[in-house]
């Protein structure tokens, strides 16, 4: 059985909530596979739900971040280059829309609302791009988090949907810029996953259940299939050509076009 050894391998991790975070289910893999993580986390109380989680790492580092603030930023890549020298690796999963964006209809949503929207889920990726950049000597691998409606509009999403599009775009002009030095960028959409975040987004258990009902495979995915995707495109031996992409884990979801009554037999 074909393993993937990251034992020489070290990064950065954005976006650790909990255990039902994607960003975690990426970083048990990474773990399993031997490479070294520094974690970002934003709040006290979350720095003891990392320091839990994270007990059994290897030798994991926790650096307090918010990702809208510059100096905070560049203390996590001064960290990561005191303790690792360089980077292999980073995992962006980080998002975020104030509650009544959800809410309100889309053309309702305020300037301040659609700029700190922007700022923290998709310039967020810019800005750890450009650092990350000057650390990952050897070439490297960066990995976001995107969801279908960045392309399609899923009611409610609104204005976390126009983030998404930018992210995406986004990490695209990132592959193209650091490709020269052998840096990888890529982004998963990854299908309705339950997570803190998805329950601030209404009708999200309705969304989920018609993804089920009307996907190619007929159910939902789970974390380990976006923690699985994205150790492939960390890892040199199975991601090394693959960069600028959007790549999804939803089960088939995406690529429907008429939907058919899935309790009708062909």
């Amino acid at each position: 059985m074909f393993s993937v050894d990251l034992s020489d391998k070290s990064g950065i991790v954005f976006g650790v909530a909990n255990r039902r975070s994607i960003a975690w289910a990426i970083a048990e893999n990474l773990n399993r596979a031997g490479a070294r993580m520094l974690f970002s986390y934003q709040g006290d109380r979350l720095r003891g739900t990392l320091s839990k989680l994270t007990s059994d790492f290897i030798d994991p580092l926790l650096v307090e971040c918010d990702v809208t603030d510059d100096a905070q930023l560049d203390n996590v890549f001064e960290k990561a280059r005191q303790e690792m020298n360089s980077l292999d690796f980073v995992v962006h999963s980080v998002a975020f829309a104030p509650q009544k964006t959800f809410l309100q209809p889309f053309s309702s949503v305020s300037r301040e609302d659609w700029t700190q929207t922007m700022d923290v889920s998709a310039y967020s990726l810019v800005a750890i791009g450009r650092r990350a950049g000057k650390l990952m000597t050897q070439g490297g691998s960066i990995v976001t988090l995107s969801f279908l409606a960045a392309e399609r509009v899923v009611p409610g999403y609104n204005m976390m949907g126009i983030a998404k599009a930018a992210l995406e775009a986004s990490a695209r002009f990132l592959a193209f810029e650091l490709g020269p030095k052998g840096i990888r960028v890529n982004s998963i959409s990854a299908g309705p996953l339950r997570t803190i975040a998805a329950r601030s987004i209404p009708g999200f258990g309705t969304t989920a259940s018609k993804a089920s009902s009307v996907s190619m495979l007929r159910r939902n995915i789970n974390h380990r299939e976006v923690g699985g995707l994205a150790l492939s495109l960390i890892s040199d031996e199975l991601g090394s050509g693959i960069t600028g992409e959007t790549i999804y884990v939803d089960a088939g979801y995406q690529a429907m076009g008429m939907i058919l009554n899935p309790d009708v037999d062909e």
